[in-house]
Formats: C-alpha cells, sequence, structure tokens
C-alpha cells in the first residue's frame, strides 16, 4: 500500500479516535482541572516517547536546540490551548457553540495553508468543503436551522475561538516550519514545550484542589495520553506530510459523526434523524475532497 492510499485510509479512521477525546471532557469536570488533565496528557506522552527518542535526541543534541523556539510555540498552541482552553469552555458553553466554532477550523486551514505553504484547493475541493462545513451544521443545529437565531454566545465562546485559531496556527505552522527531527521526536519536543507553559496553571489548580486526584481521574488522564493525544498527533503528522494541511483538517468535519457513533456505543445516546442527514452531506464531500484531479 502506497503511503498516500494509507494516508486517506487513516483520514477516515483518525476522527474515531480524535472524537474519544470529546467522552473525556464530558465525564473529566468532577474528576480532573483542566490544565490538570491536559498536563497529565501531554506529560504521559512526553515520558513514552522520551523513553523511545532518547538515544537518537542525545546522540544529536543540536537539532533539538536549534528547533526550542518552534517547539515552545507549536506546544503551546497544540497542547495547551487546544487542550486546557476547550476543557475551560466546557464550564460555561455549550456543546452547540462549541461545534459551530470549532467548524470554521478546516476552512482558516485551506486559506493560511494557500497562503503561507503554498498549497491549492481544486474544483471538487472547492466544492466539497462548504457541503462538509453544511453537514456539519447541520447535526449540530440538529436539523433545525432556526435554532441559530437561538444561540446565545458567553465568555465560554471566546476560548473555543482561541483555540480554534490556535489549531489553525498549529496546523499550518508544523508544515512551514523547517524540522530535522523524525515526527516522535518533533512530538516529543513539542509535548516538552507545552508542559513548560502550562506548569504554572496546573500548579496554581493542584494547590486549590480539597482532595487528591482519585483513579477515575488517573484513568481519563492515560486514556487521554494515548487516544487523542499520541495516537491521534502522530496520526495527524503523517496525514499532513501526505496529504497536505487542507485535507488533513478535513477530520474535523468527520468528528460530530464519529463521536454521535460513540456516544451511541459507550453512553447509549442513541443518534438522530438530523445525524443521518449530516452524514450523507458530509462523507460524500470528504470522498470528492480527497480524490485526484
Amino acid at each position: 500500500m502506497s503511503r498516500r492510499r494509507a494516508a486517506l485510509v487513516l483520514l477516515w479512521l483518525l476522527p474515531a479516535i480524535w472524537s474519544s477525546n470529546y467522552l473525556i471532557a464530558r465525564v473529566a469536570g468532577p474528576h480532573v482541572p483542566p490544565h490538570v488533565l491536559a498536563f497529565g496528557r501531554w506529560g504521559i506522552v512526553f515520558v513514552l516517547l522520551l523513553a523511545f527518542n532518547a538515544r537518537s535526541i542525545a546522540s544529536h543534541p543540536r537539532r533539538l536546540l536549534a528547533e526550542w523556539r518552534q517547539s515552545l510555540l507549536l506546544g503551546a498552541l497544540g497542547m495547551w490551548i487546544c487542550g486546557a482552553w476547550v476543557y475551560l469552555a466546557g464550564h460555561t458553553t455549550t456543546t452547540t457553540n462549541l461545534s459551530l466554532i470549532y467548524a470554521a477550523a478546516p476552512v482558516g486551514i485551506a486559506i493560511a495553508g494557500q497562503r503561507l505553504l503554498g498549497e491549492r484547493l481544486g474544483p471538487a475541493q472547492r466544492i466539497a468543503m462548504p457541503l462538509a462545513l453544511a453537514g456539519v451544521l447541520f447535526v449540530v443545529l440538529r436539523g433545525d436551522p432556526a435554532s441559530l437565531l437561538s444561540v446565545r454566545f458567553v465568555a465560554g465562546d471566546l476560548w473555543v475561538l482561541a483555540a480554534m485559531l490556535s489549531w489553525v496556527g498549529y496546523s499550518v505552522l508544523q508544515q512551514y516550519f523547517r524540522t530535522q527531527l523524525t515526527p516522535t521526536e518533533r512530538l516529543c519536543s513539542m509535548a516538552a514545550g507545552g508542559l513548560v507553559v502550562m506548569l504554572p496553571f496546573v500548579i496554581r489548580e493542584l494547590a486549590a484542589l480539597a482532595e487528591p486526584l482519585d483513579a477515575r481521574a488517573w484513568q481519563l488522564i492515560v486514556l487521554a495520553a494515548l487516544l487523542p493525544g499520541l495516537l491521534s498527533y502522530l496520526c495527524y503528522d503523517f496525514l499532513q506530510r501526505e496529504l497536505g494541511v487542507a485535507l488533513a483538517g478535513l477530520v474535523i468535519y468527520l468528528a460530530p459523526i464519529y463521536a454521535a457513533g460513540l456516544a451511541w456505543l459507550l453512553l447509549g445516546e442513541a443518534p438522530q434523524w438530523y445525524h443521518g442527514i449530516g452524514a450523507l452531506l458530509i462523507l460524500p464531500s470528504i470522498h470528492i475532497a480527497t480524490r485526484r484531479p
């Protein structure tokens, strides 16, 4: 199987892994604070990657030191803002608002990719992306466009907006910055950058805890580290390198469909009719967008 074909297959599988973060965020509130969850998630990823890359990093330390500014910036964008800030937003905003704002990310990635990376979208992709966005909005609005008029934006929406813009920046800058590191070395370095940025906020949250983290909290941290953390970010990096940032960003459009399926299987929440209509718009659009001209 060619690398491009493997990337196209992975494009359909990654959202299922990524969507696990929605379920984790939903049940984590009473058990673990947002920065502690994000810090524990990326702390585990850092330790695992360091164990496998310690020898190569030690043999070429200058490569790592030469990119420390990039790692700090990408870690702040991809691990801190796109992690803890989304959990923070969940305290005051709704899932509808979160999904509406985040749905703009692939469009922002495509535009930024054209400007910074010189990527060009073909006619089929220009048609497919708005159709996929329409499918996401249909699911988010539960099949009732009039409900958009009743949406109210609160302070938490600013956290989500910042996270969405941060994801656009992370996605494009990760490919814009040249690197001599392997994908696992680079993710290890970015995780370290994110941990450094998050540390002061984690100390404050831990100081405010009335009781130590329970077993459920540690289970959620480990799960977040392995699925939407280590596995998802490595796969996303592979998609960007093989398909480009615009096509890789389409995984966000698939997330609501996969999240609905996971919620049905794990939480007993049966999908509704509007999930089916949304899927009929999103799935063919992704197929059209990923076809070669």
